[in-house]
């Protein structure tokens, strides 16, 4: 979230002293998930997240995810920024089509509206690549990454091109915590194995791996699983049924912590180490699962 309005905050600023002070609005997808801080959540493209804290902050208008032509009829002079997931985490592990990066680039490029890659989820090796946008062929104007980054230490971090970051003078931004010695020596530790034991790599085969064991059980319980989906160690399960809860509650009980995203949604973020052992009591442990529910129905 800190990174995501570290973002906003370069994108409007930018904007207004090189277009003038109407433009600040930004547009971002449904389904979306950008932070929980007052801008980031009205940045998310979620009503669930939203309750409760409105008034939200206003400059935000939301379009379909993967569909570009319902976001270029959504620009208006207004708008500075499209800030957008590469692959939608909380929305469930929704991946767009291999174009619609592509398009979403040259749609800011047409417009003069700067393109934010959050990466706070899909970031550092996740997807098989360092970054996920990578996948796309894409370059982004502003990059957000966290989680990952850290290594279990909490830091976020927001990149930009060299001409943007002319705008963000002294106090421009900051935080009370920012840049403390001891994140950021976490983040260059974890930055530096990541590169040299190559993790990116090892994330794509290993997610190849895991794919097809899930694409396996699919095969074997079609009455019960509907889609799976993802890329590199970034994978969901959704299921026809209301039954992620009970999955999850029956994994605790085994000493597997998975996570329910809706009541029919898992989503699966192994450590990027992970042994394909691992994945293979996973799906042993699915499959038992749906052994119980079938003899239930």
């Amino acid at each position: 979230a800190e990174a995501n309005e570290a973002a906003i905050k370069l994108a409007r600023k930018y904007s207004r002293q090189k277009f003038g002070e109407n433009r600040y609005e930004i547009i971002t997808a449904y389904n979306s998930f950008h932070g929980r801080t007052l801008a980031t959540l009205a940045a998310t493209g979620q009503l669930s997240k939203q309750k409760s804290f409105e008034p939200l902050t206003p400059g935000f208008k939301h379009v379909p995810f993967n569909n570009v032509e319902e976001m270029e009829k959504a620009i208006s002079e207004k708008d500075c920024a499209v800030m957008i997931e590469p692959i939608q985490g909380e929305g469930g592990v929704i991946v767009p089509d291999q174009s619609f990066l592509g398009k979403v680039r040259k749609l800011c490029n047409d417009h003069n509206l700067l393109l934010i890659i959050d990466e706070i989820q899909t970031g550092m090796g996740r997807t098989g690549e360092l970054f996920a946008y990578q996948h796309y062929g894409i370059e982004p104007d502003i990059l957000t990454l966290a989680k990952g980054l850290g290594g279990g230490v909490p830091i976020g971090v927001m990149m930009a091109r060299d001409p943007l970051w002319e705008v963000f003078d002294v106090g421009s931004h900051g935080s009370t915590f920012g840049g403390n010695a001891l994140a950021c020596t976490a983040a260059l530790a974890t930055l530096r194995i990541i590169l040299e034991e190559d993790l990116s790599s090892r994330a794509k085969r290993t997610g190849e791996f895991f794919m097809e064991r899930l694409k396996e059980l699919h095969r074997k319980w079609p009455q019960f699983i509907s889609q799976v989906r993802g890329k590199g160690l970034m994978l969901a399960m959704e299921f026809k049924g209301d039954i992620a809860e009970e999955i999850v509650r029956q994994g605790l009980e085994e000493g597997l912590v998975l996570n329910g995203l809706t009541p029919r949604v898992i989503r699966f973020l192994p450590p990027l180490t992970i042994e394909e052992s691992a994945i293979e009591r996973l799906i042993d442990f699915l499959n038992q699962v749906l052994i119980k529910l079938e003899k239930q129905h």
